[in-house]
């Protein structure tokens, strides 16, 4: 049987607007429907009624590609641990259910339109990181270059940060440091990221506040909503590697 929502949705015509939340009904929705396809119905009924689609950030639609991004009842990404909002099912809602949907909440990130947000600040910060100098070349066989099992882990935990920007919008600084410590730590735990680990880490982070993202207070909220589920420890990590970088 479909579900009938309540949704009410943050729409700004453009950077300049000031914005103002509208409600919306949307009937006969599937259970097995995506967060994403939801709001595709929404969508063709609005342009059919001659009214403006709601404008939101998408692509992979498959939790890889981390441009899907809206906070979902007060939460990022949705309730659901561990899960993108293209990844978060309409059967995880209640029948007669009001949502609420509105873009990250970020000074760094300004709303363009409804519920999407230029995130461009996190390229300049991966930016700033530059290249590692090391000659990848092929494929190296498997035991060539030796890593700890623990490094290697942590390493590729840290890689698996999609960059969706989950951890500023529940930050309560708006601090990017969870992104920008999965970021550094992926290489500076490996062989391969150690020529430029002190520059990387220093370069990386002060471009961070440089953007005007808060600090991090270890609060907690980001890795809490992160849907990859990336530790606080690598904002240790990070601390760590920029302390020694500094002196």
């Amino acid at each position: 049987m479909g579900m009938n929502l309540t949704l009410k949705v943050w729409r700004q015509k453009g950077p300049e607007d000031k914005g103002r939340m509208v409600t919306y009904r949307v009937e006969d929705v599937s259970p097995d429907m995506s967060f994403l396809e939801m709001l595709d119905v929404l969508n063709e009924r609005l342009i059919l009624e001659g009214d403006d689609p709601v404008a939101f950030d998408h692509d992979c639609r498959e939790g890889i590609c981390g441009m899907c991004g809206m906070v979902i009842n007060g939460v990022a990404h949705g309730e659901q641990v561990a899960t993108t909002t293209c990844q978060l099912h309409m059967r995880h809602f209640e029948d007669n259910a009001v949502i609420t949907v509105e873009p990250w909440r970020a000074a760094p990130f300004p709303v363009v339109k409804d519920l999407v947000v230029d995130r461009s600040a996190f390229d300049r910060i991966i930016q700033a990181g530059g290249f590692i100098s090391v000659p990848a070349g092929s494929a190296p066989d498997a035991h060539s270059v030796p890593v700890k099992k623990v490094d290697a882990d942590a390493a590729f935990d840290a890689a698996t940060c999609i960059g969706c920007g989950a951890c500023v919008a529940a930050c309560p600084n708006g601090s990017a440091s969870l992104f920008t410590a999965a970021k550094i730590t992926h290489l500076s735990l490996l062989p391969q990221g150690q020529p430029e680990r002190d520059s990387r880490a220093k370069a990386m982070v002060e471009q961070m506040d440089a953007e005007g993202f808060g600090g991090c207070t270890n609060t907690g909220e980001c890795t809490a909503v992160c849907p990859k589920g990336i530790p606080l420890d690598t904002i240790a990590q990070m601390n760590r590697d920029y302390l020694k970088a500094s002196k």
